[in-house]
């Protein structure tokens, strides 16, 4: 499956569980690990839990090794789809962090 496929399945995973603010970030130029970089967040820690488990689940029914991080805790859950890297934050955690700074000026965002 293309990255771009890829891409677009977790999207519609966060947008199915109402991920809310989802910008989606091209690094295919910048990241020797990942093609794209997903961010958004949850409204409380069992929404971030409920777009995880549901990215989870349209990885494994497309045949995508997944590899999740920070479920538990729900406040930031990093959900390694190889081409794609999701990023689940709650709403505080998302504006603490601010990993958006980091393309401030790249201009690559790509949805949202």
């Amino acid at each position: 499956m293309q990255s771009k496929e890829v891409l677009e399945l977790m999207v519609q995973a966060c947008d199915d569980k109402r991920a809310a603010d989802i910008k989606v970030y091209d690094v295919k130029e910048t990241s020797p690990v990942t093609d794209y970089f997903v961010i958004c967040h949850g409204n409380s820690e069992r929404q971030a839990q409920a777009i995880s488990d549901e990215v989870r689940e349209v990885a494994h029914k497309n045949g995508l090794d997944i590899s999740i991080e920070g479920q538990k805790a729900g406040k930031w859950i990093l959900c390694d789809v190889g081409d794609v890297i999701v990023h689940i934050f709650l709403k505080t955690e998302r504006e603490y962090y601010n990993l958006e700074r980091l393309f401030k000026d790249s201009g690559d965002t790509i949805g949202g």
